[in-house]
């Protein structure tokens, strides 16, 4: 049977699992929680109940003879992506999978200046979160060597689509970081995304990396502004780095201390793939709320 296993089925997880109904004959994924097991299943998922974080939990994973996308991110705090390791401990051999996809992160290359970053560019993380992910690839990379299956790995921008728009901050009226002092950052749409997952699962070999991004460059900033623009929301103050550093939430802060821009010609020439939003103008349009109206923050534009 032709059987596809997603390892952390989020909201990436449910896109890639709905395109992979025209490829595979049974979808499998791994949930925590009985809540997820029941709006899978109502999609035709099948799902099996699991912590990534407790090895003796996942004994019973169907990974022989399937295909596997592992879509999850690794715990909080230090450089070492633990869930990683114990998915690989407790793979038998002779149970080991047909090929796995990796979602990772861009934030590998650490800051690149302008310069553009294909994947030859090498990984150089800055932060702790990029550093686990690279872990996580390299955990999976040494694996797949080891026992022989190919391990495709997808390096991914920032991405959005219905649901995923920074709605929380531009609502709460905190500042971004001034337009002219922001760095060069990239973005895919979330159903992209899921092709190129797809895509990688049919046509990808083992040892292959791929740049995700709709290959359109911008900032942070104007990403906000644009979300703004859709939704009808007052434009959030713009301050100057040092102020940025004092008064933006630290994490979001991070994202504007590098700087990519990436090149994505990797998953078209070699993937086939046709991006449904190219552009971010265009990748908006499918994002807005249905029946969405501005609520009313009490500042003006």
């Amino acid at each position: 049977m032709n059987k596809l296993l997603i390892i952390g089925c989020g909201d990436i997880g449910r896109r890639v699992a709905h395109l992979a109904l025209h490829e595979y004959s049974h979808i499998i994924a791994l949930v925590r929680t009985l809540e997820k097991r029941v709006l899978l299943e109502e999609s035709g998922i099948d799902t099996i109940i699991g912590n990534l974080d407790d090895p003796a939990a996942l004994a019973a994973l169907p990974t022989a003879g399937s295909d596997v996308c592992y879509f999850a991110p690794p715990p909080g705090g230090g450089v070492v992506d633990t869930r990683m390791q114990n998915f690989c401990s407790v793979i038998p051999g002779g149970m080991e999978p047909n090929k796995i996809v990796y979602l990772s992160t861009s934030g590998v290359y650490g800051d690149c200046g302008d310069a553009a970053v294909t994947e030859e560019t090498p990984p150089n993380p800055s932060t702790t979160r990029a550093r686990r992910r690279l872990n996580a690839e390299t955990t999976l990379t040494e694996w797949g060597r080891e026992r022989g299956v190919p391990v495709i790995i997808l390096r991914v921008t920032g991405i959005y689509g219905p649901g995923r728009l920074p709605l929380m901050h531009l609502l709460s009226g905190a500042p971004l970081l001034k337009e002219s002092e922001a760095p060069v950052t990239n973005r895919i749409h979330a159903d992209d995304l899921a092709a190129v997952c797809i895509a990688a699962l049919v046509k990808g070999n083992g040892g292959d990396i791929f740049n995700v991004s709709d290959g359109e460059h911008g900032t942070m900033t104007h990403y906000f502004n644009a979300v703004a623009d859709l939704l009808g929301i007052p434009l959030p103050p713009q301050v100057g780095r040092d102020e940025a550093a004092k008064v933006m939430p630290p994490l979001l802060y991070s994202y504007f201390c590098e700087s990519r821009r990436i090149d994505n010609r990797k998953i078209i020439d070699k993937l086939g793939i046709t991006l449904r939003y190219p552009t971010l103008a265009k990748g908006l349009s499918s994002c807005k709320p249905e029946n969405w109206q501005p609520p009313d923050t009490g500042r003006h534009e």
